[in-house]
């Protein structure tokens, strides 16, 4: 009886390696560019670390961006958009940091944040000196941070939408959070169409702010040598303005908390 236990737990083992062999051969996710590599690093301004917990076993569970010679009270976590490294979005996290808020990047499984929706509930209490929590993301991982904030408004204060927008079973427009959505308006996938319906399914006062000429790729620093995102538009700006124009607004945003 024994035996049969062991050998079926072997087994669902062996299936697992083989699915996660599977998805990583044919889905790649989309690399983070030399720049944001540079941004994983400690310095006069932040402090970098790369977070492990029991449960995420061999991989980080999350990237950490704290403030030097400061002691936030705001923390703000970065769900990625889906099938994008994490520390693509690591030169905006650090930026923010600068700017006096704790920063965090949350790692996802298979960098799909809807399979780990609910891990900014894991790491919120390991920072006891936060007292306010804002939860966002790009793109898929901004509708996994609605999802979220919509199960959890009482664990937090407000929900930044990067290029992102609630889908219909995630809709939080009846919480009393403070919601900040930032858009492009050559997004070839976070459509202004998509935008204009999302305000139905966000509070009463949701800051909306147009990136004009940004696209969709542009959020974050990732891509096979800068390639656009399948199904994006061409910026009509450069990806350092828009990048300026997204910590301005998330910084502000958080500032006013």
């Amino acid at each position: 009886m024994k035996s049969n236990i062991f050998k079926g737990i072997i087994a669902i083992l062996f299936c697992a390696g083989v699915c996660v062999m599977v998805f990583e051969f044919f889905i790649k996710s989309l690399p983070a560019m030399p720049k944001a590599l540079e941004a994983l690093m400690s310095d006069e301004t932040v402090t970098y670390a790369e977070v492990r917990l029991p449960e995420s076993l061999i991989n980080p569970f999350y990237d950490l961006f704290i403030p030097v010679g400061r002691n936030p009270t705001k923390g703000f976590i970065i769900y990625p958009g889906g099938l994008v490294d994490p520390h693509g979005y690591a030169p905006l996290a650090r930026a923010i940091a600068s700017k006096g808020f704790l920063t965090v990047i949350v790692h996802m499984p298979f960098d799909l944040a809807f399979l780990g929706m609910k891990r900014a509930g894991r790491l919120i209490p390991e920072f006891e000196s936060i007292t306010a929590w804002v939860v966002g993301g790009h793109s898929l991982g901004g509708v996994a941070a609605c999802a979220y904030a919509g199960d959890f408004a009482d664990k937090i204060e407000g929900v930044v939408l990067w290029a992102a927008y609630p889908s219909e079973i995630f809709r939080i427009e009846n919480k009393d959070l403070a919601v900040l959505s930032i858009y492009g308006t050559e997004d070839g996938l976070t459509t202004l169409d998509k935008i204009e319906a999302s305000r139905q399914h966000l509070p009463e006062g949701t800051r909306f702010v147009a990136i004009e000429g940004g696209n969709h790729t542009q959020f974050g620093w990732y891509g096979d040598n800068g390639a656009l995102q399948k199904g994006d538009k061409p910026a009509a700006i450069i990806h350092e303005e828009q990048h300026n124009q997204i910590i301005t607004e998330t910084a502000s945003f958080l500032e006013g908390l």
